[in-house]
C-alpha cells in the first residue's frame, strides 16, 4: 500500500472515531482537517477524507479551510476515498451532503475516486453525495444505523484496500 492518510473534520466525536476505525483497519495515521497542511497532501499517495453533514448539506465547518488546501494542492494523480456521517432520518433530504461537496471542490483536479457505494440498503430522500446512482463514497448514519457502521466500514475498507 502506497503512503495513506486519513483526514476528518469532526465536531461533535463522531467523524472522529470513525475515521480512527478506518486508519486502524488500514494501518495508517488519521488527522484533524484542522492540522491539514500541504506537505501532508504531499507526503500521501492515498488521501481518505471524511467529513460529518450539517444544515441543508453542507460540510463540516473546518473543511472549508480544508478544501482550499486540497485545491491549492497537486491531487493528480493521488487516489481519494471519501466517508460521511448523516442523520438520514430528520436530514433524509441532504443525507451525507459534505460527502458531495467535498467531491465538487475537488473533482477536477486529476486525482482518482475510489470506493463508490451502492444506495441500496441506505434510507434516505436525497443526497448531493449520489453520483450516477451510486454514493460517492462510504455513507454512515451513525445515529439512527449504528448498528450496520461497522459491517459498512469493513466491507469498504476491504474493497478500496487494493486500490491503495
Amino acid at each position: 500500500m502506497n503512503a495513506t492518510i486519513v483526514i476528518y473534520g469532526s465536531s461533535t466525536g463522531t467523524c472522529e472515531a470513525i475515521a480512527e476505525k478506518i486508519a486502524s483497519k488500514l494501518g495508517c495515521e488519521a488527522v484533524n482537517v484542522q492540522d491539514l497542511t500541504a506537505d501532508i497532501v504531499s507526503n500521501n499517495q492515498n488521501l481518505i477524507l471524511g467529513t460529518s453533514t450539517w444544515g441543508a448539506g453542507e460540510l463540516q465547518d473546518d473543511w472549508y479551510d480544508g478544501l482550499k488546501t486540497l485545491q491549492g494542492a497537486d491531487l493528480n494523480g493521488k487516489t481519494i476515498a471519501i466517508f460521511g456521517c448523516g442523520d438520514c432520518q430528520s436530514y433524509g433530504d441532504t443525507f451525507v451532503g459534505g460527502m458531495g461537496e467535498l467531491y465538487n471542490g475537488i473533482k477536477a483536479s486529476g486525482a482518482r475516486f475510489i470506493g463508490s457505494v451502492e444506495t441500496d440498503g441506505y434510507t434516505y430522500d436525497d443526497s448531493e453525495a449520489v453520483i450516477d446512482g451510486k454514493f460517492i463514497g462510504l455513507p454512515l448514519d451513525d445515529i439512527n444505523e449504528d448498528d450496520k457502521t461497522d459491517a459498512r466500514i469493513e466491507a469498504w475498507v476491504a474493497a478500496i484496500t487494493p486500490d491503495l
